[in-house]
């Protein structure tokens, strides 16, 4: 390609909306050009990104087994109604109507609609194991779409679902899966982990997320550096810290705590280490009648360390807060404690209240908890003799650093990710819910065992960028750069020598297979070097009339310090040699 015959369309300034690195850079680059509220146009330079990011996906979903298809972005909402999505989505489902006033949705996701294919298609057992994935549009109505692509509304993911007879043979697909999407993201050229995940919204009961690091992610990624231990802080098992609970050497003391209503100011004033205090925190479930109206309330009281944070995802797998729940009302903590928050604690309540307390707490002794009394908290507190052992005791906490890994092999340390793509085994929750079956070798109809792979191709890129970059602009891995290599002769418009040079080159880099721009515009070479450092093209050819007079062109690596100069004669071989 000639930049002269490309759609080149760089910006020195971001627009000011711009908030992170990838949404500028982008919009700098000529990348994407916004057209609403998450919303964007992918011009021609981002578009040739998307492409080759595709090309990756598919080579590799392909070589898995799995086959591509095609499905609807707008979808009938009679395949959402069977499932109960459509009524259990929140605004984030974006519901239409047809001129018949019939409902349809613009899909987020297409479980549903490959479900209905695979019971009206799959139907014996001989036809089993299939993976089918198709690479779509995709739409979700973020309340506060921002970070550019990183967070649109409108996005391409490649989304495959496979179908089998059994959790065994489930579970080798979803092996497949994960092996797969090793060998994409090691092609795509960035640093990634998969980590174990929580299945959330979409179900199932197993999930690995895979996630792009970077310091501006926003998902915080736990792992062993002396093993393999990954997982997101949701799923990140809290090991006990305290082994045996000590025996009480404290009176149990209501101390004055004036206007100290955090553990840390609890601690700092009493000189005490923060690892001694309890934090509270406060739930309530509801139980409702078939109107939908409140017949009872449950109060929780939830018990953490001071230096330690309530894990919300691990909470709601417990007995009793599984169907969800709340954070309690100021009048329901209330006629419970007696107190505001901030001086909350297990004892002296005015009423009985559910007391869960994390593992390491339930082994602290002459801990320091709230006295339920305004400017008050108790010091010296111990389980057994002045308070009640607590209902139950579980990991619900968030892990930190240095906490010890799960698997025994070392220390957990915490870096940020972005998610970039998901791994689901799903059971039968769609399958049952739509009944789809097929034939065993018996006769007998049986649910299909399900799972499910995503992979945000659009996020990708904003990921990409937000851990390849630099003061001057992008720094694309070679496999997904726009353009591998850029040839800058400069005054080619005045030097014939330096034209011949520079077109014999690009031919050459062509007609090897190289994804090579010819840089034709006649531009200074400032204006020429900043552009494609902008854009980030991985490897650049500057040839000069001074420099082919001495013999020599330079190459250099976006990465590099400093250009190569090498002889014109030596520069495809050493780019074959760079791009192998």
């Amino acid at each position: 390609m000639k930049a002269s015959q490309f759609f080149v369309s760089t910006l020195k300034e971001a627009p000011a909306d711009a908030e992170i690195v990838s949404h500028k850079l982008m919009m700098r680059a000529g990348m994407i050009k916004r057209l609403g509220a998450g919303i964007y146009n992918y011009m021609p330079m981002g578009l040739r990104v998307i492409r080759k990011v595709e090309h990756i996906i598919r080579t590799e979903m392909n070589r898995a087994g799995a086959v591509e298809l095609l499905m609807p972005v707008v979808q009938p909402a009679e395949l959402w109604q069977e499932t109960g999505r459509f009524d259990k989505m929140g605004p984030e489902l974006l519901r239409v109507k047809d001129r018949h006033g019939r409902d349809f949705i613009i899909q987020p996701t297409s479980e549903e609609v490959i479900t209905d294919i695979a019971r009206q298609e799959l139907r014996s057992y001989k036809q089993l194991p299939k993976n089918f994935y198709h690479i779509q549009t995709k739409f979700r109505d973020e309340r506060r779409p921002r970070f550019g692509i990183m967070r649109g509304r409108e996005f391409t993911m490649k989304d495959a679902y496979s179908f089998d007879r059994d959790k065994d043979a489930a579970g080798r697909s979803y092996d497949n899966m994960y092996a797969a999407y090793c060998r994409i993201f090691d092609r795509l050229g960035l640093q990634y982990r998969a980590v174990a995940a929580d299945t959330g919204a979409i179900g199932g009961d197993r999930s690995h997320e895979f996630q792009v690091i970077a310091e501006t992610g926003e998902d915080a990624i736990i792992y062993c550096p002396t093993s393999d231990y990954a997982a997101n802080i949701e799923l990140a098992e809290a090991l006990l810290l305290i082994a045996t609970r000590g025996a009480a050497t404290q009176a149990l003391t209501k101390t004055p705590t004036p206007g100290k209503a955090t553990c840390a100011d609890v601690a700092e004033l009493l000189q005490l280490p923060l690892t001694q205090t309890v934090k509270s925190l406060v739930l309530a479930t509801d139980e409702l009648n078939e109107h939908g109206e409140v017949v009872k309330t449950q109060v929780w009281l939830l018990l953490v360390r001071g230096d330690h944070d309530l894990n919300e995802v691990k909470a709601g797998k417990l007995e009793g807060l599984k169907g969800g729940f709340r954070f309690a009302t100021a009048a329901e903590i209330d006629a419970h404690f007696g107190c505001k928050p901030g001086y909350l604690g297990p004892i002296g309540l005015k009423q009985p209240v559910k007391v869960i307390a994390d593992r390491t707490v339930a082994n602290m002794a002459d801990f320091v908890c709230g006295a339920n009394e305004a400017d008050f908290h108790f010091t010296g507190a111990n389980w057994g003799r002045d308070l009640p052992e607590p209902d139950l005791v579980a990991d619900i906490r968030n892990v930190v650093e240095g906490d010890p890994s799960p698997d025994g092999k070392g220390v957990l340390a915490i870096q940020r990710g972005i998610e970039v793509g998901h791994v689901f085994y799903l059971g039968t929750k769609y399958s049952a819910a739509m009944n789809a079956t097929y034939l065993d070798e018996n006769g007998k109809p049986q649910l299909m065992e399900m799972g499910c792979y995503g992979i945000g191709v659009t996020r990708i890129l904003g990921a990409a960028i937000e851990q390849n970059h630099d003061e001057r602009g992008i720094v694309w891995p070679d496999s997904i750069a726009p353009f591998t290599v850029v040839v800058c002769p400069i005054g080619m418009d005045r030097n014939e020598e330096v034209k011949a040079a520079a077109t014999k080159l690009y031919e050459e880099l062509l007609d090897l297979g190289i994804d090579v721009l010819l840089d034709d515009r006649g531009e200074r070479p400032g204006a020429m070097f900043a552009d494609w450092e902008l854009v980030g093209v991985p490897h650049r050819v500057v040839i000069s009339d001074r420099g082919l007079k001495e013999g020599q062109v330079e190459v250099q690596g976006r990465r590099d310090a400093a250009a190569t100069k090498l002889a014109l004669a030596d520069v495809v071989a050493h780019l074959k040699q760079r791009l192998a």
